[in-house]
């Protein structure tokens, strides 16, 4: 979509959304929620507050959302209650329609930065620690497979975008998401995205269908914005088989869950593989787990990198943590002062560290006691 067409595009969206326009054109606010025609609110800074905004009624809510699902080319109706859709502005709307909606019509649209973040943004917001993002930045290097986890408005698609980002240059990715999110500034990146299936049903391209076809497009890695079915045993497969530094999200709220969760996900795949085989594949495919986690004061930080190591005897996920959030403590302002840090074990790829030259001693991972 050319400058021309994004305008007027714009001006469509400002006449259908009106009553929230000025909280879509706020910088600080970064997620509007519509309740119903009377009950909206919005996201600044993590936390949620109602505003005054109100739309006349239900019906002009609901063309607001018809005329934007026309204008996106989907469809919202009766029979497909549910709109999930990328502005071309790179605003993500989600939107489901009574009577499944009983509040009336309820809408969320989330903002994304037009800036790719980097590690020294987290460090100076306080979302990680300079030896933490260091050491992603070396696993970014040595092609570790990276499971990004976390829950809904946790940073997992921004901190997702960033490590692609350190990637080094000279390889080519794939990136495959269900909407265009994120923001990666690489030289050579081709990016997939889902089709919704048409009237008749027919047409729809999958994260699982587009995951298969790019195995045969030779990537060098593959990025699949957000793990939430089947999808997740090609993305294993891939893993495994020779396509280091393959990176994806998943929701869950720990690394050992994170395990967990891709398991079932990968369930859902037609596989004659047997569970046990299923979790020796997932054990070896995944080296490190990173958790996104939103705070009590709207604050989102990386709260622990850990590294699996396979399984433990009873069959459970071996999996270590090598930074964790230390103990927080709430201050005068209502702000959390704490953040990442080292636990103590030395991840089992320390040898690769060492070989590649790269200055990171093993002294970085002892404990803060023990360090002093």
């Amino acid at each position: 979509m050319n400058d021309d067409e994004l305008s007027i595009f714009e001006a469509a969206i400002k006449n259908f959304l009106e009553p929230v326009w000025s909280y879509l054109q706020d910088e600080s606010v970064t997620e509007v929620m519509i309740n119903g025609p009377d009950d909206i609110f919005i996201e600044v800074s993590g936390k949620i507050k109602k505003t005054p905004a109100h739309f006349a009624d239900e019906d002009t809510l609901r063309a607001a959302v018809n005329n934007i699902a026309q204008s996106v080319g989907r469809r919202i109706n009766d029979e497909e209650p549910r709109l999930d859709a990328r502005l071309p502005n790179g605003f993500r709307i989600h939107a489901v329609i009574p009577p499944c909606a009983r509040n009336g019509t309820t809408v969320a649209i989330r903002k994304f930065s037009t800036t790719s973040m980097t590690f020294k943004d987290l460090i100076r917001f306080g979302a990680i620690s300079v030896d933490a993002a260091q050491f992603l930045d070396l696993s970014m290097k040595l092609g570790k497979n990276i499971l990004v986890s976390g829950g809904t408005g946790s940073g997992k698609t921004t901190l997702l975008g960033l490590l692609c980002n350190r990637i080094p240059p000279g390889q080519r990715i794939i990136v495959i998401e269900d909407s265009t999110e994120l923001q990666i500034d690489y030289d050579h990146t081709v990016f997939f995205e889902t089709r919704m299936a048409d009237e008749m049903g027919k047409g729809e391209v999958t994260i699982r269908d587009l995951l298969k076809s790019s195995l045969r497009l030779r990537p060098d890695r593959i990025i699949v914005g957000e793990v939430r079915g089947a999808e997740a045993f090609e993305l294993i497969q891939a893993m495994n088989t020779g396509h280091k530094g393959c990176l994806g999200t998943v929701h869950a709220n720990s690394a050992a869950d994170a395990m967990v969760r891709l398991e079932a996900l990968a369930q859902g795949a037609d596989s004659s593989l047997s569970d046990k085989a299923l979790k020796y594949q997932i054990a070896g495919a995944v080296d490190l787990v990173v958790q996104a986690s939103r705070y009590s004061d709207g604050s989102r930080k990386i709260a622990e990198i850990s590294e699996v190591r396979g399984q433990n005897q009873d069959g459970s996920y071996d999996v270590v943590p090598i930074f964790a959030m230390s103990r927080l403590t709430k201050m005068p302002d209502g702000k959390l002062k704490g953040g990442i840090v080292p636990c103590g074990n030395l991840p089992s790829f320390m040898h690769e560290i060492e070989d590649n030259n790269i200055p990171f001693p093993s002294s970085k991972f002892k404990k803060l006691d023990e360090a002093s």
